[in-house]
């Protein structure tokens, strides 16, 4: 059983104002696995007031300076890389190959990115006879979510440390363990006191303390277009920057050439990584109307192949994060029978021999309209639909035809094409025959939010632009 009730506060563990405790759920199991304590808005400033002083000696820090740091983050990160693994299983039920590996593994991926980054990062430039200035915003409210919780706390705090912000991390409440092992390995590589700090809690206890905080310069998000919208609110009166990566309904366009089945198999593949539970899952899957019979088989057979069980053992997925999600896309595959959509693979209820645990059955749906809740609405789960088109126009139009934009994915064996398909999707990420990289801006437009984070445009985020006019020399 884990217990963690203290706060990281200007570089000590507190205890909270009041306090106040949550049992934190395993949904492998449904039983309690640990307890934290929920903070509230005298915690936050608290953390706020040791953020702001400590600004005033780490933003005059030089790069050479905060290398050190990150890089001693890194050895410390690497040190405890197998007690995060276990954390995130726990915490959210991810498999334990999957935790070990991406889970774990992007927010060191992040990491050694920032520390190239920081290396030859130039924080002036003279223009002419004016200089332009990258000087830290500020302190930093940093809120994430519980489905990639290492990469989603990685893209935030080490862009923001690396440019000379100052910080107070509020990650999820259901997905807490993790976060309070990140803030120890930070606190062993030495981080200044109060350059960050942690405070447990939920959205209206320490989210809402956070967005509308006066000494907050900065909020960055990821979460649920709905809190993301209630955070803008709470911020407006501040007027600081809030930078958001909110929800999802990517579209998958699988080209029509001789790779066609293959890329409909790789599509619900990586569809159902993490159960489905991310927000740039290829989750709206496009194939050619004519082809819809062999597409509908290629899935069948792909969804077929992904286990579910124990997290802990050699499975493909493991539970949703728990009831609250379980019952929603259970809402969701109730709804898309009733729509009409034709079930392929899956459905309701637990997979077969799975009586406990908030395990969801990989579900298809063929013979969708791209008017159907569940091809418009964020599942958030491991739940794919299947829309024909009758050409590239026809398939652009139904991908652009959502209130989303944060990624698209094409699959096809001419690349120009490719290119030219992904130039038209309007989504801020776009990843062609499964190519990757961790140095690519990821955001998105639309509902999906606003800002960049990942690579060099992750520091940009946490900068402000500052020009120095100097007169000419007569």
């Amino acid at each position: 059983m884990r217990e963690y009730l203290k706060f990281y506060i200007d570089g000590e563990w507190v205890d909270p104002v009041t306090p106040r405790q949550l049992e934190v759920q395993n949904p492998a199991t449904e039983e309690t696995c640990g307890r934290i304590s929920l903070g509230s808005a005298a915690d936050v400033d608290k953390a706020v007031a040791a953020a702001r002083r400590a600004f005033a000696t780490w933003s005059r820090t030089t790069p050479g300076e905060r290398l050190e740091v990150l890089q001693a983050m890194h050895a410390e990160y690497k040190k405890r890389y197998a007690d995060l693994a276990a954390a995130v299983t726990e915490e959210m039920g991810a498999p334990a190959a999957l935790s070990s590996g991406a889970q774990v593994g992007m927010g060191l991926g992040h990491l050694a990115s920032a520390i190239e980054i920081l290396k030859s990062f130039q924080f002036e430039e003279q223009r002419g006879d004016f200089l332009v200035r990258h000087e830290p915003i500020g302190v930093c409210g940093l809120i994430t979510p519980w489905n990639w919780p290492l990469n989603q706390i990685a893209v935030k705090v080490f862009p923001a440390l690396a440019v000379g912000c100052t910080m107070v991390l509020k990650p999820s409440e259901i997905a807490p363990f993790s976060a309070q092992i990140f803030a120890e390995i930070l606190q062993a590589a030495g981080v200044p006191h109060g350059v960050f700090n942690l405070v447990q809690g939920d959205g209206p206890g320490v989210g809402a303390a956070m967005s509308s905080h006066p000494d907050i310069d900065m909020i960055s998000f990821t979460g649920s277009t709905r809190a993301g919208v209630d955070i803008a609110r709470n911020a407006a009166p501040t007027v600081k920057r809030v930078s958001q990566e909110l929800g999802g309904k990517s579209p998958n366009i699988i080209l029509d050439d001789a790779q066609m089945a293959a890329n409909v198999g790789a599509g619900v593949t990586m569809m159902m990584m993490n159960s489905g539970q991310s927000c740039s899952a290829p989750s709206r899957m496009l194939v050619p109307a004519a082809r819809m019979a062999e597409a509908v088989e290629a899935a069948r057979a792909a969804t077929a192949a992904v286990t579910v069980g124990d997290p802990n053992g050699n499975v493909a997925n493991g539970p949703v994060v728990s009831k609250v999600q379980f019952d929603k896309i259970q809402g969701y595959i109730q709804k898309g029978v009733d729509e009409g959509a034709k079930l392929v693979a899956g459905g309701l209820g637990r997979p077969e021999g799975l009586t406990k645990g908030y395990y969801v059955r990989p579900t298809v749906f063929a013979e969708v309209s791209n008017d159907m809740a569940v091809a418009r609405e964020e599942i958030f789960g491991p739940v794919l639909t299947m829309l024909g088109y009758d050409d590239i126009d026809h398939a652009i139009e139904i991908a652009n035809d959502t209130d989303y934009g944060l990624a698209g994915y094409v699959s096809g064996a001419d690349a120009d094409r490719c290119l030219d398909v992904a130039r038209r999707i309007r989504a801020g990420m776009i990843n062609i025959n499964g190519a990757f990289n961790m140095n690519a801006p990821f955001g998105g437009y639309k509902t999906s939010g606003n800002g960049r984070e990942w690579g060099q445009f992750g520091f940009h985020e946490y900068l402000e632009v500052k020009s120095i006019v100097s007169p000419r020399p007569a």
